[in-house]
């Protein structure tokens, strides 16, 4: 994860958060006082977001001491004690729902790729997140999947040329883009990957006949039909299905032979998981 990136989520977070103050702590608590809180898991999961929260604490205030107990990627049941952090009482509620928010979020994604990527476990497939993420928080989501025991996809619109439908039409056919996209690359002298979607078994037969591609993106295929494309390609290219894949269908997809399996669901639409930040005294 991007140091600079984190410290700059946390920096704007805490701006949209604090305001001109945490007028409430700073009305009802002594600033001298000190106290010890504990993250207490309330729902079974897997935890992730711990090293982002050491790093919440620490921009809010330095001198707080926080003990981790349960590291990122671990499974978790109700009552565990993540961690605990000591130190300016209102330091720790400064941080408080920052590291809640993002623990939550990141833990509650971690939860559903672990028991997606467990669905099939059994097969050589890998489940692939997508761009289907909360803008501005896609680091910490992509990094969430990956404590899960996902795979990255590209992280952006930079990292890998994704020749999808749309570019497809308006290039003027499958050649036309598989040729104006290696263009590109050797005119740019860039280093990144080129995928293709293909929507039925003809024009996956159309970008056979080209080179230069590396991964074909088999979009919305019917079971058999992705038995065949996967018969096709032989070997030849990295094949990912994609469209409509959820935690029922994911077996019969990998079952198919194909490398990747991306579910956006993954990030778009992923229940955080339940945990609170307690006092102890």
């Amino acid at each position: 994860m991007d140091s600079k990136i984190l410290q700059k989520f946390i920096k704007d977070a805490l701006i949209e958060d604090l305001g001109d103050g945490d007028h409430t702590s700073l009305s009802t608590i002594p600033a001298t006082a000190t106290g010890k809180a504990k993250l207490l898991i309330k729902e079974n999961g897997v935890v992730a977001g711990v090293e982002v929260a050491k790093a919440i604490f620490d921009a809010v205030d330095p001198s707080l001491k926080v003990e981790v107990l349960i590291n990122d990627g671990a499974e978790v049941n109700v009552g565990d004690i993540v961690l605990y952090v000591s130190g300016n009482s209102q330091s720790v509620l400064t941080a408080e729902r920052l590291v809640l928010n993002t623990m939550q979020r990141m833990s509650g994604i971690a939860t559903t790729t672990r028991r997606i990527v467990n669905l099939i476990k059994s097969t050589g497939t890998k489940v692939l997140d997508t761009r289907k993420t909360t803008p501005n928080l896609r680091f910490l989501e992509k990094e969430a999947v990956k404590i899960g025991g996902g795979v990255n996809h590209r992280f952006g619109l930079y990292d890998m040329i994704l020749i999808k439908d749309n570019h497809v039409d308006y290039a003027g056919g499958i050649a036309q883009a598989i040729a104006s996209a290696k263009k590109y690359i050797q005119e740019k002298h860039l280093n990144i990957q080129i995928e293709i979607e293909v929507r039925n078994l003809a024009e996956l037969q159309e970008v056979m006949q080209s080179s230069g591609v590396d991964r074909i993106l088999l979009d919305n295929f019917t079971f058999d039909a992705l038995r065949e494309a996967v018969t096709l390609i032989n070997g030849r290219f990295v094949t990912e299905a994609s469209g409509g894949i959820t935690e029922e269908t994911i077996l019969d997809y990998a079952k198919c032979g194909v490398d990747y399996v991306s579910m956006g669901a993954l990030t778009h639409s992923v229940k955080s998981l339940d945990m609170s930040l307690k006092a102890v005294v």
